[in-house]
Formats: structure tokens, sequence, C-alpha cells
């Protein structure tokens, strides 16, 4: 068995693995890389391997960091099963269709100003002809249902509690010598979360590749999130101000809109409040939501039990704002409200609209609730830069930035930890992924010390092993 790391090595976007066992080519994952517009439009548009040589792709969820490329690997001559879990499915479904959106809006806006200046225009990675070609090959297979990948390569999927539809992936390998079992985390969970079932615990994995985003930090207490969302939102408002969310359109706004309703429902927040989800694409994958069920905890049953209005993704003052028109009209807004938009690391979509007319206003808050890639305008907003440019034109931040960590949908060093000492005997071989360099090494250190694994590594972009 081969595994080559194409993607999140040593960083956390563009996941890409690639297995080469018992003569088929498996590629788990096919990500877009999220970085600065030049950087990552020429890494996403060259893939590192023959796209026609891969036989299947498994899909462990839908964020387009582990799924946003596959258009261009299906452009590229891949003709296989791209196999993910039911809702990962629906998921991408119209996040694949709103990326080219996104893309061939983002590259006509750009070539206006490249025009305008005599330079060339510019090429989207991919475009709506690709995203819906690719459709076309998705096959969806429930959780823990034993599925025939190739002759002596069973899959089987395992909720992952990252996302709706996330998935580990389990891979059952017979060949030459002992079966093997390969295990990949996908983005993996937490416990104890709204909306979705814990992760499940595995119990043997020979091969293990383990995301590790935070594998050098600790979550704050969940119990206090609600109310540090509830001041920041009290603050703002009391300003005179708006509060700008950057939200991926999948999963965190989904939270974000179950919190806020929760608060709503127990007066902690005015219901006269305006909350504004301004994304076609959440507004798309909501609907999803609500048409899978059977990935909810139990928690949320209850609430659609107890809701007042029957509905935990929306209450009365709040909008889902699906035309450009819409949009637009909330650049107009005079009183306080809470706007909500993709994409979560500010790099693409209407959240740079709004940041470009509310960040320089101090009354107003930029609220950070996910990780954010190196070179993204989310990171940079977290580092602290006092000017930052958007759409190519500088913007002075004068509105107050926050973070609130507690809403990650990854699990922390300690739960990272947990998950993996279920795991008896340790696996032979570990690969941290989906991690920065530092994240990366302190987790290996921990599956080591603590937990007796023999052979970590986190492995360099591009790097091949042999096992």
């Amino acid at each position: 068995m081969d595994i080559t790391f194409h993607g999140a090595a040593r960083t956390v976007t563009g996941s890409q693995h690639l297995i080469d066992v018992n003569g088929h080519r498996i590629l788990l994952d096919c990500g877009l890389y999220q970085g600065p517009r030049e950087k990552s439009g020429d890494r996403n548009r060259h893939l590192p391997f023959d796209a026609a040589t891969v036989h299947t792709l498994i899909l462990s969820h839908a964020h387009i960091d582990h799924s946003g490329n596959i258009p261009n690997l299906v452009r590229n001559g891949f003709r296989g099963d791209i196999i993910a879990t039911s809702a990962t499915r629906d998921l991408c479904s119209i996040m694949l269709r709103d990326s080219a959106k996104i893309q061939e809006q983002d590259i006509e806006y750009l070539n206006k100003k490249r025009r305008r200046e005599g330079q060339p225009p510019l090429e989207p990675v991919y475009t709506m002809a690709d995203a819906m070609a690719s459709l076309k090959q998705f096959l969806g297979i429930n959780y823990e249902r034993p599925y025939n990948v190739a002759p002596g390569i069973t899959l089987t999927f395992y909720d992952a509690g990252h996302v709706l539809g996330s998935a580990l992936v389990a891979l059952d390998i017979e060949g030459d010598g002992p079966a093997k079992r390969l295990v990949f985390t996908g983005d993996l969970g937490r416990a104890n979360r709204p909306i979705l079932n814990d992760p499940v615990f595995l119990d043997r994995a020979d091969i293990l590749i383990m995301e590790s985003t935070y594998g050098d930090r600790e979550h704050p207490n969940d119990e206090d999130t609600d109310h540090l969302l509830e001041d920041i939102i009290r603050d703002t408002v009391k300003a005179g101000g708006k509060v700008i969310v950057p939200a991926f359109a999948i999963g965190r706004t989904q939270e974000l809109v179950y919190r806020l309703n929760n608060l709503v429902e127990r007066r902690d927040l005015p219901p006269n409040l305006q909350v504004y989800v301004d994304s076609p694409l959440a507004i798309d994958a909501t609907a999803v939501f609500r048409a899978h069920p059977e990935a909810y905890d139990s928690e949320i049953a209850e609430v659609l039990m107890t809701d007042r209005d029957r509905d935990p993704f929306g209450f009365t003052m709040m909008r889902y704002t699906r035309s450009a028109e819409q949009s637009k009209e909330l650049n107009f807004l005079r009183q306080p409200a809470v706007i909500i938009s993709a994409s979560g690391m500010a790099e693409t979509g209407r959240i740079l609209h709004h940041l470009k007319n509310n960040i320089e206003d101090p009354r107003s808050t930029v609220l950070i609730t996910g990780f954010q890639a190196p070179e993204t305008l989310g990171r940079r907003l977290v580092d602290g830069q006092k000017r930052v440019k958007i759409f190519g034109e500088d913007y002075d931040v004068r509105a107050r930035v926050v973070s609130l960590n507690g809403l990650s949908g990854h699990a922390d060093r300690s739960e990272l930890l947990t998950w993996a000492g279920h795991l008896k005997p340790p696996p032979r071989h570990t690969f941290l992924v989906h991690g920065e360099p530092d994240a990366a090494l302190a987790l290996a250190d921990s599956l080591r010390v603590q937990l007796g694994f023999p052979n970590v590594q986190a492995p360099e972009m591009h790097q091949r092993f042999s096992l």
C-alpha cells in the first residue's frame, strides 16, 4: 500500500490523500485549497496527479476544503464513483454548484478591473457545467452499511459528528498477508454539541489518518458560548452597530441560528432582534438539514417538540435573504442587526460585501466563529491587522474583531486523544493531517507519550509512504 498526501498536509485546507492498494487507486477527499487568490487558484487548477488514473473518490463530508475541487477532478478525466453519505451527497449537490457560481462571479468582477488596467482575463478553476457533470457520479451510502469498493476492499462509514453527513472512513483491506483496516477521520467532531450526534468511537485501526486542527489547544467551556454570544450581540446593539459573522454555510450557520433561536426563546436576546442569513447556499443547506432528521441528536428532537414555531432554524425576526437585491438592501440598514454570511474564512461570497460596508464602522463587530486558515482575510482579521484588502482595495479595520472559539466543530486536543485512546491496540502507523505544523507536531508528541502510539508522523505536502 502506498499513501501520498496531496493536501491538508501541515495545513488545514485542500484535503486530498491518494491511496494505491490492491491495484486500485482511491482518493480520500478532493478539497479546494483556500488562501491568497493567485496561489490558491493555481494550486487548485493543477491537480498533482492524473485524475483519469483514480478509480474511486471517497468523500468524508461536504465542506468545501474537502469536496470543493471535485468538479475539477471530473473535468480532468476522473470517471469513477464518488462515494459519500446520503446527507453529504445532498449537501454537495448545492455546495458544488454554489462554488462554481461564486468562482464565475468573482472572476467576472475581477476581470472588469483587469480590463480597465489592460490585463488579460482570468478563468475560473471550474464552471457550473463542470459542477453539474460531477454530480452524476455521486453514490450515497448510509452509516454502518458496508460497501464493496473493489475486490478485497470494503468501505464502512461511521458518524464523525462534525457536520451533517460527516463520516469516519473505515477501509477493511484483504490481500497478501493479514487483513488491514485503514481509518480516515475526516474532520472529527465533538461530543455534546447541538444538532448532531456525537462522534462514533472505533476500536481498531492498523493505519490511521487523523485530523489535528486543534491538536495543541483546548476549547473553552461550551456553557460559556451562549453567554459570550449574547454579550457580544447586546454590546454591539447598544452601540448601534451590526454584528457581521463570516460563517460556513454548512454546519456553522445552522448552529448559530439554532443558538440564537434558543437565546430568543429564553428571552436572553430581545425578540425584535433583526437577524439575517445572507447566503443562498446556507438557505439551501438548511433545507437539507431539515430533510435529514436521522442525523439529529436527542436535544434537537426535543426542541422540535417544544419550540413555539417548531423550527430550530428560524424565529419570528429572522430573515433568509436569497436574491442579490435583498442582499444589497442590507447595506442600507440603519438599525442594529446580526448578518450571517458565507464564506467562513471571508475569502469569497457575499460576506466580502458586508465586511467592505461595515469594517470601518467602530460601532460594529466582526464575529469570527471558526478556524481561519493562514493568509485568508479571516486570519488577517484574527491576527489584528489594522488595514486589509477587500476586492483589491484597502480598508481600515475600525470595527471590533472578536473570536468565539467555543463554536468550533473540530475536536480539541483532549477530545482527539480521547477518541484515539479507544483504538486498541494502537495503530501501527498514524498520519496527522489537517493541522498547522505546531498543532500536528504537538498532537504527535501527545499520541506517542500519553497513548503509546508507536509510529506517528505529520506528512509534508506530496510526501509518499509505502507500507
